[in-house]
């Protein structure tokens, strides 16, 4: 076996060991939070539940789905709560090919990445929620009776976390590519009108097909780009210290 086989074997060992590592919190979570996975959904469905008319509930309409739909849950609250510890395997994966002034700029990112992730989904639950849910059953014609089945509002609100969750990675994004020099904020500031119609195309995309929270996402996503360009003048590409070249060698 040649020695450049010898370290490509040694990286795939490695990142497998980080993917078993990342599985196994995933599993150990969810197998603690499995006994409160109705639990689980009755706080998720709460937004929605406060907003219908009195007298009317969710349904189920598939004979499985009063089971699947909070265990479904429950898997991907395990993967959201697991975010940290994920991130920090792959930060542990790629942190030896890194320099000294490197390791101490990531590090700082995927602590803030997990953060702003969180803060993306409160974000969505306590602001973009309620006034989404109060707008549509508000807007339903007369004689319709709102009846929201349990495993369709699963996934409306799945696609709202995880939307608003990645859009508040905006300034950590913003950050690296300045840091690794694809852009410059100057540049960035120059470019922001077509930024304020991306965001807006990225709100549709990301988002159910209404105008309402297509703008609550579109609006956020505006200002942590704002963010962003103001902090990334503070991370700027730095050439790497003659005796950390000379390790490496």
């Amino acid at each position: 076996m040649s020695q450049t086989e010898q370290p490509l074997i040694a990286h795939l060992v490695e990142l497998r060991t980080r993917l078993l590592h990342a599985l196994g919190a995933i599993l150990l979570v969810f197998v603690c939070l499995v006994y409160f996975s109705n639990d689980i959904y009755k706080f998720v469905s709460a937004p929605l539940i406060s907003q219908l008319p009195a007298g009317t509930s969710m349904i189920a309409t598939d004979v499985a789905t009063p089971f699947l739909t909070p265990i479904k849950l429950t898997i991907v609250v395990a993967f959201f709560i697991a975010i940290p510890y994920l991130l920090y395997q792959a930060w542990a994966f790629i942190a030896p090919g890194l320099y000294k002034h490197e390791r101490r700029l990531i590090m700082p990112l995927v602590c803030s990445s997990a953060l702003l992730f969180y803060a993306g989904m409160a974000f969505a639950y306590y602001v973009v929620f309620p006034l989404v849910f109060g707008f549509f059953t508000s807007t339903a014609p007369v004689g319709v009776t709102i009846a929201t089945d349990i495993a369709n509002y699963l996934d409306f609100v799945l696609t709202l976390f995880f939307a608003f969750g990645v859009a508040f990675e905006i300034p950590v994004a913003t950050i690296l590519l300045c840091w690794t020099g694809v852009t410059t904020p100057d540049s960035l500031k120059a470019k922001r009108p077509y930024v304020v119609v991306t965001v807006f195309v990225i709100g549709m995309l990301l988002t159910p097909p209404d105008v309402f929270s297509q703008t609550l996402l579109a609006i956020p996503m505006w200002m942590l780009f704002e963010v962003g360009v103001f902090f990334a003048r503070f991370y700027t590409r730095k050439e790497p210290l003659a005796e950390e070249e000379s390790e490496e060698g």
